[in-house]
């Protein structure tokens, strides 16, 4: 049981980690870089910002529980990232984006070996985020079953 608990930690860890990464790397790109965000960008950063809090609190008392609402919310993240990407990235959907503020949301700051955008990004620590909750969550069940 002992080293279950260690694993939980370290995979909440895990999470914590990449949600850090991912505030940091959005606060470089608004604040250094001086991008601006488009709406679609603030949900994404709605969501996780308070991870780094929620995941951090997590670890120092150790409440596993918590997996369950980080992996809701990251799916949501995620789902939000997905469509952000795909209007940038699919010619089709982009033509028919809907208006997204002063800031178009088709718009692409980065684009890393042609297909590594800021959504992408963010999609990439919401997954993070999901899968290491996940495992998480399945594990407090198994234990308490």
């Amino acid at each position: 049981m002992k080293k279950t608990k260690g694993n939980q930690e370290n995979i909440l860890f895990i999470a914590w980690a990449a949600a850090i990464v991912a505030m940091s790397g959005s606060l470089f790109f608004s604040e250094i870089k001086q991008y601006e965000p488009c709406e679609l960008c603030w949900y994404q950063r709605i969501i996780m910002y308070p991870f780094t809090v929620i995941l951090g609190v997590a670890i120092v008392k150790k409440d596993y529980g918590i997996s369950l609402y980080t992996m809701v919310l990251s799916a949501i993240g995620a789902s939000i990232s997905i469509y952000h990407y795909l209007i940038q990235k699919v010619s089709f959907l982009s033509e028919h984006a809907p208006a997204c503020g002063r800031v178009p949301c088709t718009g692409q700051y980065i684009n890393w070996a042609g297909f590594i955008t800021i959504p992408f990004l963010a999609l990439t620590a919401f997954a993070i985020i999901f899968i290491c909750s996940y495992i998480v969550w399945k594990n407090t069940r198994e234990a308490t079953s």
